[in-house]
């Protein structure tokens, strides 16, 4: 089916990388979830949720497109930050097609700012997604495309609400138009590239965050340590909450355990619509003081190690 024709004529499908990048929380990865039509990606009010590169895969005609969501764009501090920025810069240095997201309530700050240089460095024209724009008036929105389109010169603007869906199909139509012919990369119907472990540890932090929030320092991660099927087809699933010091594992746990269960029963139940079977999910909470500088934990998440 996805297979060029023979015979040397053009292909009949179209397949490739489209990597989002931008600043935190500009809400690439719920633009990702509404143009996968799954939820594949992790969304929180906390910055810098995403930690490495997600892809969602959608089908739109003949094409297959490989959506990417990527880091947020920072000025790295740690060493964490900075493996997060260099994923997100080598995952847009390997797209085919490459869009800056942009928070249209927010406009263009700082951090937006300061990633237009090296975009432009990058050579080619990318494309712009205004998101949000159901929380803007047209007129600011359209001062605010010409604004960075005077910045830097892209080779289509769009206005789009993840949240809603409008705009969402216009996105979809010229994608699929100019991405490069050849065959599909992925089975027709696989929604994403993470293996189902990893996804379900990132529900797991997702529900970390939306629980504690401020509560808890950016600090913690969660791995799936076992995974197993069981006879009458549930999932028994074992994970640990990594944090950094014993004051931490503490908020994790809350007042008589309430916190963990909290977590615990939003994951499961998550998980559980996922994988279309119940899941049974166990947490435990230990202190790893320094993960972030510990190489093995970069490798877990699919970051390379910054020697500095």
């Amino acid at each position: 089916m996805n297979e060029p024709p023979a015979g040397g004529g053009p292909a009949a499908t179209r397949c490739g990388f489209v990597a989002l990048i931008g600043a935190p929380n500009v809400g690439k990865s719920t633009l990702v979830n509404s143009l996968a039509g799954a939820k594949v990606s992790i969304v929180s009010r906390k910055v810098q949720t995403t930690r490495t590169t997600i892809r969602g895969i959608a089908i739109h005609g003949e094409s297959q497109i490989i959506f990417v969501d990527t880091p947020g764009i920072f000025a790295p501090k740690r060493r964490l930050d900075r493996a997060m920025v260099r994923r997100a810069w080598v995952s847009a240095a390997d797209a085919d097609l490459v869009a800056l997201v942009v928070d249209a309530a927010a406009g263009l700050d700082e951090e937006t700012e300061a990633i237009l240089p090296r975009l432009a460095a990058m050579g080619g024209a990318p494309l712009l997604i205004l998101n949000k724009v159901d929380l803007v008036k047209r007129e600011r929105l359209l001062t605010l495309a010409d604004e960075l389109n005077r910045k830097l010169a892209f080779s289509r603007i769009f206005m789009v609400s993840a949240k809603t869906g409008d705009g969402l199909a216009d996105v979809k139509d010229y994608l699929a138009a100019n991405l490069p012919p050849g065959p599909w990369l992925f089975p027709e119907d696989q929604l994403t590239d993470a293996p189902l472990w990893h996804l379900a540890a990132e529900i797991t932090r997702e529900k970390l965050f939306d629980r504690l929030h401020d509560e808890l320092p950016y600090a913690s991660t969660v791995e799936t340590t076992d995974w197993k099927t069981l006879k009458d087809g549930a999932v028994r699933i074992e994970q640990t909450i990594y944090v950094e010091r014993e004051s931490q594992r503490k908020i994790v746990l809350g007042r008589g355990g309430r916190a963990i269960r909290d977590i615990g029963s939003a994951a499961r139940r998550e998980l559980s619509e996922i994988l279309e079977t119940k899941a049974h999910l166990f947490l435990f909470v230990k202190v790893r003081e320094r993960w972030g500088d510990d190489r093995a934990r970069y490798r877990e998440m699919g970051l390379d190690f910054p020697d500095k």
